[in-house]
């Protein structure tokens, strides 16, 4: 099970905030100002992006543009695939393991990703925090991923750049593992006798 963000496709809000504001001082500001992290992720736990964009135009009017343009140009903030975890995943699947995606992701801009990135496609399922109006580290999201797919939680393993969501796996009995590099999952999955 893969976590997508910076596992498989490279995230970054400030690809695009660089382009939008004169230096990097200000993008700092401007996402420490706004809470830009907290922000977002409301969207990923279903908010509407209009209803997002409204409220903080609202408290934060002289930033409403860049809220606007974040929504309008998310493609700006993904990067091209990591060719290695993309490689591994279909290196397990044509070892003839399942493979399956759950990501803290909007609703809104999932669809977007996989327009981008038609390798998504690939997978078995994918769950998206932004469509169940729940996010890692909520232990209920991995139980729907378990509970669709019909997985055992201790024959799983779970992938995530994020460690507080990969202790949460591995408080459910799956076997987690810290996403670092291509490199280092494909010594951990060889570690498990995966590949």
């Amino acid at each position: 099970v893969f976590d997508i963000g910076n596992v498989l496709i490279p995230w970054d809000p400030r690809w695009l905030f660089n382009k939008l504001l004169p230096e990097g001082a200000a993008v700092a500001r401007f996402m420490a100002e706004v809470d830009f992290t907290a922000w977002n992720l409301q969207h990923d736990a279903g908010q509407p992006f209009a209803e997002g964009i409204e409220r903080h135009g609202r408290a934060f009017p002289h930033y409403r543009h860049l809220f606007e343009a974040y929504f309008q140009r998310w493609e700006d903030t993904i990067g091209d695939p990591i060719d290695g975890t993309v490689t591994l995943a279909r290196q397990l699947r044509a070892a003839g393991y399942r493979t399956l995606a759950l990501t803290n992701f909007s609703s809104e801009t999932f669809p977007r990703a996989v327009r981008l990135h038609p390798f998504l496609n690939e997978f078995e399922g994918i769950v998206v925090s932004g469509e169940e109006k729940m996010m890692k580290p909520d232990p209920r999201i991995f139980r729907i991923l378990l509970d669709r797919y019909g997985l055992r939680a201790d024959e799983a393993v779970f992938v995530d750049d994020s460690p507080k969501n990969v202790e949460a796996a591995s408080a459910l009995g799956i076997h987690g593992l810290h996403f670092r590099s291509a490199a280092e999952l494909r010594d951990d999955l060889r570690a498990l006798a995966l590949l």
